[in-house]
């Protein structure tokens, strides 16, 4: 196991940069890139040229242009025997890298053996304006060339040039003296910035009731006929019919999860089952997705039935037969009213539902600013040492932002804002950070993937509404040999709202939209549903350009956290035993009440009862108010950070190896026979203990059953007994008196106490369970 970095490595910092250039008003910042600091780029907009000179023996020219600022070097394309090109590029020069005092624009001819020269124009860095958004773009000019001894002559160049910062509507799409080392369109495309947005999903409910007029080829034997229904690479069967007819039924239900817009039709075949694994094909039908009735509510869509077409194969091809008078009935929809779920509910980012039409208002605006990271750790080799080119993905709702990269930089800044719309408080936004490794080449198949760094969860109910968060939050990552510390990314985040009252109010109202609850999904269906929304939304984003790999999706959208893990089982365990401590710790201090460790509390306390006995109606608004003094106390302790990756309580550090081994196997296992034996009888051991922890309680409540079951005669009969005196008793008793008695008799003096088990205690122990009838 590697050793373990100190703990306070792992924290949260609290930071205070220099955001929006210093314009800050109270704790509201003026800029539209307020919540990131400003970096100055000198950028260089080549549009095109005209009458260029020839510099071919055939008098042809096959002009491009070099952008030079000391040692960085932009290109444009260039262009074959055209004397009047047009490039429209833009060229962008970090200014805290620049170092010469001019700026060399000159257009070349492109040549085999050596570009020839054509013409150049100078501008000295002391006379370039500077431009503030949202100024108007500079109006780009013509320029004069010159010689390399600077006398003009023919051929001219219409150029802008501006000193301006990150906000540019120019700089996503310019060309950066940071990626000079960067070659080739498709490597370029793949180090910039994107906005990306998730395919709209739908769940498909495909209700098979019955089909009609069969017809199996085997006359003489009952038909085990069966639904088999297909959309994309989605496949799923019905139950095979009980009624072994010609003439089945099922009403039976399909969940498929549908994607905008729709290109692929539901694909549906009646088979018979004739052996195990051997299915005749009675009939199919084609239904396109366009032509599927949409649902908002409960309110249940028309049947419809769908004549289905044998097939027969002749020459290798199908052939549809003309008199065919089979049919299927069946009602289909695609439902609006639920939210597909792509994420865990634990940490959803959207709970709407798919219907545009059922979105309620939006109560907020959460804007992220990506500042920079520091001390990334080296993710590949280069030149006989490490390298990173490190770029973000944050993920809200359906959009997901991804940064530019910074290439070979362990201290890579960004200083890119993002805004999304939130609609409920209650939802969480993902932010990784992965290494670029598709620079050079890296998008053929079998190519390298893109390696991850780290990831940030923000929940957005746990943050204060105006106000700028800025910290440094640790990028952990969890290896087989242990947990590693990848660097920090320090992230500048705010969430204004709207209405605070419609905010309140979203917290009366149900997580997920009414169709959860009104026709709610199994557990099941939800496992299935959810990976082919994942399977879906990867390959969607894998095919955009720049594509946002499978890798990244899966990794932001935690595919696979619910497979087995020993050491988060260890960790959900204790979470338990956390959330039980509170009641663990009161029943301890009435412990000490009740064995007057503290005379004067128990006095109290038995003062205290009294008065509540004598007047019942105290009882609530004593406890309302007790806990309204307990929240008012806390308040001065409440968090001032948001929540971040808790080493401590996901067990990361004191995980065993091999544990962390077993969670990164894949399923199923790679891992040889004697580990994998190993592991079972581990797991068999952890079982055996939960078994008994889980025969314990059905004993006890096999107990409670027996109380009133005439199990064991004599014990029911002495409880029907007590209930009959007691019920006559506290007929003619006071409570009051009664709840006095009680009470005393549980607070008494250590005095009056032995050590043996009560006598209630005592006659539940001896109730019979069924343990005995087990085998």
């Amino acid at each position: 196991m590697m050793q373990k970095p100190p703990q306070d490595d792992f924290l949260l910092k609290e930071t205070n940069p220099h955001l929006g250039g210093g314009r800050i008003t109270g704790d509201k910042l003026t800029s539209t890139y307020d919540l990131v600091e400003q970096m100055q780029y000198l950028y260089v907009r080549v549009v095109k040229a005209k009458d260029l000179p020839a510099k071919d023996v055939t008098g042809s020219c096959d002009p491009y242009v070099e952008v030079k600022l000391g040692n960085y070097k932009g290109t444009t394309r260039h262009f074959e025997k055209k004397t009047n090109p047009e490039w429209n590029q833009v060229f962008a020069f970090s200014k805290e890298r620049i170092q010469a005092s001019m700026l060399e624009v000159t257009v070349k001819d492109k040549d085999l053996v050596k570009d020839d020269f054509i013409g150049r124009v100078l501008f000295d860095m002391n006379e370039i304006p500077k431009r503030v958004p949202p100024d108007s773009p500079l109006a780009p000019q013509w320029y004069r060339l010159e010689d390399r001894k600077g006398d003009k002559f023919k051929g001219e160049l219409m150029l802008a040039v501006w000193m301006g910062t990150q906000a540019d509507e120019a700089f996503p799409e310019a060309w950066h003296s940071d990626a000079a080392t960067v070659s080739g369109t498709d490597s370029l495309a793949n180090i910039r910035s994107k906005v990306y947005l998730s395919p709209k999903l739908w769940y498909l409910r495909v209700n098979v009731i019955e089909a009609q007029d069969l017809v199996p080829s085997d006359q003489g034997r009952y038909p085990e006929v069966y639904v088999k229904a297909i959309l994309g690479n989605q496949v799923l069967r019905t139950r095979v019919s009980p009624s072994r007819s010609i003439n089945p039924m099922w009403n039976e239900d399909l969940m498929f999860v549908a994607s905008e817009p729709f290109e692929e039709p539901l694909i549906l075949s009646v088979e018979d089952r004739i052996a195990p694994n051997k299915d005749e094909v009675l009939g199919r039908c084609a239904i396109p997705m366009h032509h599927v009735d949409r649902r908002l509510d409960h309110n249940p869509v028309n049947t419809r039935w769908f004549n289905l077409e044998k097939h027969v194969i002749v020459e290798g091809e199908k052939k549809k037969e003309i008199k065919f008078a089979s049919r299927i009935h069946m009602r289909i929809c695609l439902e609006g009213g639920y939210h597909v779920l792509d994420e865990s509910t634990h940490y959803s980012s959207d709970l709407r539902p798919t219907a545009k039409q059922l979105w309620k208002h939006s109560i907020g605006v959460l804007e992220l600013g990506i500042l920079n990271a520091q001390g990334l750790m080296p993710m590949k080799p280069k030149d006989g040492r490490g390298t990173t080119d490190a770029y973000c993905v944050a993920k809200y709702g359906q959009k997901w932002v991804r940064t530019r990269t910074i290439i070979d930089s362990f201290t890579p800044k960004w200083n890119e804002q993002y805004t999304w719309e939130v609609f409920d408080p209650c939802t969480v936004i993902t932010i990784g950070v992965f290494d670029n490794c598709h620079l050079h080449g890296g998008d053929k198949p079998g190519g390298s993937r893109d390696s991850r760094i780290g990831k940030v969860r923000i929940r957005l109910s746990t943050l204060e509404t105006d106000r700028v968060y800025t910290h440094s939050y640790p990028l952990l990552v969890l290896h087989r040999n242990g947990v590693k510390k990848m660097g920090e990314i320090h992230l500048a985040v705010r969430f204004t709202c709207s209405s605070l009252l419609n905010m309140m109010h979203m917290y009366s109202h149900p997580l997920l939209p009414k169709m959860h609850y009104i026709h709610p999904l199994t557990v099941s269906q939800l496992d299935s549903l959810r990976h082919q929304a994942t399977v879906i939304v990867s390959v969607r984003l894998s095919r955009s350009e720049p594509p946002l790999r499978k890798e990244i999706v899966e990794y932001m959208l935690d595919v696979g956290s619910h497979m087995w893990s020993m050491r988060r089982s260890k960790a959900n365990f204790f979470r338990i035993m956390n959330v039980f401590g509170g009641l663990i710790a009161l029943g301890k201090w009435f412990d000490q009440i009740c064995n007057w460790k503290n005379p004067i509390t128990t006095v109290l306390i038995h003062i205290l009862f009294i008065i509540l006995v004598l007047y019942p109606e105290l009882i609530l608004p004593t406890i309302f108010l007790y806990l309204f003094l307990i929240g008012v106390w806390h308040y001065r302790r409440r968090s001032r950070h948001p929540p971040h990756m808790d080493t401590r309580l996901s067990h990361a550090e004191s995980a065993h190896p091999d544990e962390l081994d077993e969670e990164f196997d894949t399923f199923p296992t790679s891992q040889s026979a004697d580990i994998v034996r190993m592991r079972y009888d581990r797991l068999r051991s952890i079982a055996g203990r939960i078994q008994t922890v889980v025969g314990d309680l059905a004993t006890q409540g096999e107990r409670l059953q027996s109380l009133l079951s005439w199990r064991d005669p004599r014990a029911t009969a002495l409880f029907v007994l007590f209930c009959l005196i007691a019920a006559i008793v506290l007929y003619i008793t006071p409570f009051q008196v009664v709840a006095v008695l009680i009470g005393l008799y549980v607070l008494r003096h250590p005095r009056f106490r032995h050590k043996l088990p009560s006598v209630p205690l005592n006659f539940f122990r001896r109730l019979p369970a069924r343990t005995d009838s087990m085998l």
